[in-house]
């Protein structure tokens, strides 16, 4: 079935440029909801398969962005060696919080993520010398795969689009993993998942570094596609809007990861003509599924789904 569901995905990402060549919300809002299904797939399996919330999850992304940005326009470094010392500079990071971190719980564990975030915005915005403040970093040059330049928007489609599939691959894999089933008993309960022998602060720990880094890699591709980072792109409410996605595809799906990503990247896009009531609008919507669909949107269809085929299965043999 998750097999089914990645391959079905995936043949929307190629379909959609063939179908739409040359199409806005195909090359440029399309490379915005990979990004955005990254990300929320990488905390889905923190906060949805672990149990361990972080409002503070953009402060990963970014570390990647700025870490691409400053090694390509300060030091000259090849774009693609940024994005290696991106990632291991956030693993590296990310395992020496994870601990102490992760003994947390509940609303301790959540302003502790909410902490670090603002700590490493503060960071970006305070750096100047290496950041540029405020003003950010212009001028990040663009990557070259296979003697390519990945400058125009459907480069940047394939190539984003092919992350995202391995990431959602990747996340697949872990959860049908011994892995993903330790992750499901400490999400459960932990005091139970002890008393079965899994190690349960190595087991949050690895989640926790594996998201980190799925998120710096997202941000320096982010870095170099857009060729300008700012503060702003990485902030307190950017978290916020990821742990949105999640909770609104539905928390321990990576599908509904994916669908929550999507759905938060085009929904500003068709709100735009509601103008001054745009935020309106786009916060009642939200608030709405949430009351009335608090497993999730994705989750809740395809229970829905799941009940009425087997049903209209069942009634059109008996009609035969």
């Amino acid at each position: 079935m998750r097999l089914a569901g990645f391959y079905i995905l995936a043949a929307v990402v190629v379909t959609l440029p063939i179908v739409f060549p040359d199409n806005y919300f195909v090359t440029v809002v399309g490379v915005t909801a990979f990004f955005h299904i990254i990300l929320a797939v990488a905390l889905n399996l923190l906060m949805g398969y672990a149990g361990q919330i972080s409002l503070g999850h953009a402060a990963f992304f970014g570390m990647g962005a700025y870490v691409s940005a400053i090694a390509t326009t300060r030091f000259g470094i090849n774009p693609w060696l940024a994005i290696v010392i991106g990632a291991l500079l956030v693993w590296i990071i990310s395992y020496l919080i994870a601990k102490p971190i992760l003994r947390l719980k509940g609303h301790y564990l959540a302003m502790a993520t909410l902490g670090f975030g603002i700590i490493v915005h503060i960071v970006m915005v305070q750096a100047d010398t290496f950041t540029g403040g405020p003003d950010g970093l212009s001028q990040i040059p663009p990557l070259v795969l296979f003697g390519l330049p990945i400058d125009t928007d459907l480069r940047w489609y394939a190539l984003i689009g092919s992350v995202m599939l391995l990431c959602v691959w990747l996340s697949l894999n872990i959860i049908d993993s011994r892995v993903g089933r330790a992750l499901k008993a400490v999400h459960g309960s932990e005091v139970a998942a002890k008393t079965m022998g899994i190690d349960t602060s190595r087991t949050k720990v690895q989640i926790f570094v594996v998201s980190a880094v799925m998120s710096a890699v997202a941000g320096s591709l982010f870095a170099h596609q857009q060729a300008f980072v700012s503060p702003d792109s990485f902030s307190f409410f950017f978290s916020i809007e990821l742990v949105t996605m999640v909770v609104l595809g539905g928390m321990a799906s990576t599908f509904g990861a994916v669908f929550g990503g999507v759905i938060l990247t085009l929904l500003p896009e068709f709100l735009v003509v509601f103008e001054d009531f745009e935020v309106l609008i786009y916060g009642a919507i939200l608030m709405t599924i949430m009351i009335f669909l608090p497993r999730g949107l994705f989750v809740t269809l395809s229970q829905w789904m799941t009940m009425r085929l087997p049903k209209t299965a069942f009634l059109k043999g008996r009609a035969l």
